[in-house]
């Protein structure tokens, strides 16, 4: 058996100011780093091998946090632009509410949510898909096989395409799932990687 934990980094500054980050490469508030810290203490006892993370900070920060709370910073880190969050495009930096006032909801929460849509010059949750579900398969995938255990620290949208992977989940289920920052996903596999609990821990 071997397991793979997945974390959203803990908030962001663009997170508080309720405004659209993509990948733009912002810092963590003090919430995020406690909400990192947390998720740290929750991971006590468990032992990595790995840990991947994408090349923006807000990650790769709340990696540290983790890793240092758990005393394994000494583990092999990967970090690659495939678990990067999607791109917004010309929404990114853009306060929310004010977009829905230009946009309205309904076009806004399309943007958002939908699997196949994109907001304007950015990526949409397919695009993100096509990009993060091959860099899992290839870097991530042959070490659960050989029972290896991983964490991975990344961002709403590329874990919300890692656990329509994962999980099986269609196109228009995953317009309801919402990753909450900091709060560990835990999988644990046979040796086929069927899974046989998924749960937050």
């Amino acid at each position: 058996m071997a397991f793979l934990t997945l974390v959203r980094h803990g908030q962001s500054v663009y997170n508080l100011e309720n405004r659209f980050t993509g990948n733009l490469d912002v810092e963590l508030t003090t919430v995020g780093k406690e909400e990192a810290l947390r998720a740290g203490h929750k991971l006590k006892g468990y032992h990595y091998d790995a840990a991947h993370t994408s090349t923006l900070k807000r990650a790769q920060e709340s990696l540290e946090i983790i890793l240092k709370e758990i005393e394994q910073e000494d583990i092999p880190v990967k970090k690659n632009s495939a678990l990067n969050e999607r791109m917004y495009g010309s929404l990114q930096g853009l306060n929310k509410g004010d977009t829905i006032k230009e946009y309205g909801a309904a076009q806004v929460e399309l943007w958002r949510r939908s699997y196949a849509v994109r907001p304007p010059d950015g990526e949409s949750l397919e695009d993100t898909y096509k990009r993060t579900v091959p860099y899992y398969q290839l870097e991530i995938e042959p070490k659960l096989k050989a029972k290896e255990n991983i964490l991975i620290v990344a961002h709403g949208n590329s874990l919300r395409a890692l656990m329509m992977y994962l999980e099986a989940i269609d196109s228009q289920a995953i317009e309801k799932v919402d990753i909450p920052t900091g709060i560990p996903r835990h999988y644990i596999f046979n040796h086929d990687l069927k899974i046989l609990s998924v749960d937050y821990l």
